[in-house]
């Protein structure tokens, strides 16, 4: 039995994961995950009853039922460092043994659904419309500090963006679960979500610097490779699709869309929440 070190690993007092600071027992089979801690309690509102509530730093984690069903939402945080953490600390719960700190001999997936916000690349996807990503596809480079490849498909997709798109890096893709993704056809939007590193220059938003890639938002918008097309981008759905496919889970990332790049207008403020 190899034990995970006490560095690597790192358990609090009361025998939970630091960061999200959650015991196995206290998350569901089902994982909700939103950037906003404030909209934790925006969806467990609707919870027949909440059987547990914890709080760590950005991390916001209610675990309830609702029509019989067990259900987490937890809080991430903004950006791919933090679902870094998010993945393989929900991973950790159900695939880690705590007491012996060994990986367990049977290995469960869980389904995690990202619903967040995020910025549309195309002129026929409006402001408090809904995307479902088929694909992420990150220019953040998270996914590149672990061992992973890609299928075919997916090997061309992404060879077809470099290409076009004149990204420096490495980017990589990753596709959703398609038993999660048939659920969400009618009323949504389907396509490839970008997942960009952070929100000003990496989105191509100029304010008082210049930006390496003043043509990324054409680019992105004009990639097209057979069927699909870039549909929108925001800071999460890759790591999300990534770190989930190399667990063992299945994931999908749900997006309202706040801001048209291309339109250049977005919602107000007040309703970003």
């Amino acid at each position: 039995m190899n034990r995970i070190a006490e560095s690597e690993l790192i358990l609090n007092d009361r025998g939970a994961v630091y960061h999200l600071d959650l015991r196995p027992e206290e998350i569901a089979g089902t994982v909700v995950t939103v950037g906003d801690p404030d909209r934790v309690r925006e969806f467990s509102k609707y919870f027949d009853a909440i059987e547990v509530q914890r709080q760590h730093r950005e991390f916001v984690t209610h675990t309830g039922t609702i029509g019989g069903k067990r259900l987490t939402v937890l809080s991430s945080g903004i950006g791919p460092d933090n679902i870094d953490i998010v993945m393989n600390e929900l991973d950790a719960l159900v695939n880690i043994d705590f007491e012996t700190r060994s990986i367990k001999e049977t290995l469960h997936s869980i389904n995690i659904i990202r619903v967040g916000t995020s910025g549309s690349l195309q002129s026929d996807i409006g402001v408090d419309e809904f995307v479902a990503s088929t694909h992420g596809l990150g220019i953040d480079n998270l996914l590149n500090f672990y061992q992973h490849e890609n299928n075919g498909e997916e090997a061309q997709l992404l060879q077809s963006f470099i290409t076009h798109a004149q990204i420096k890096g490495e980017p990589y893709i990753t596709g959703s679960a398609p038993s999660l993704l048939k659920h969400f056809t009618q009323g949504f939007h389907q396509g490839i979500t970008v997942t960009c590193p952070g929100f000003y220059g990496p989105q191509g938003r100029v304010l008082r610097l210049g930006i390496s890639n003043p043509n990324l938002i054409d680019r992105l918008t004009d990639f097209s490779y057979g069927p699909h097309r870039i549909t929108n981008f925001e800071m999460e759905t890759s790591a999300i699709y990534g770190l989930g496919k190399l667990l063992g889970h299945h994931c999908l990332a749900l997006n309202a869309i706040v801001a048209n790049r291309v339109k250049k207008n977005s919602v107000k403020m007040e309703k970003r929440r």
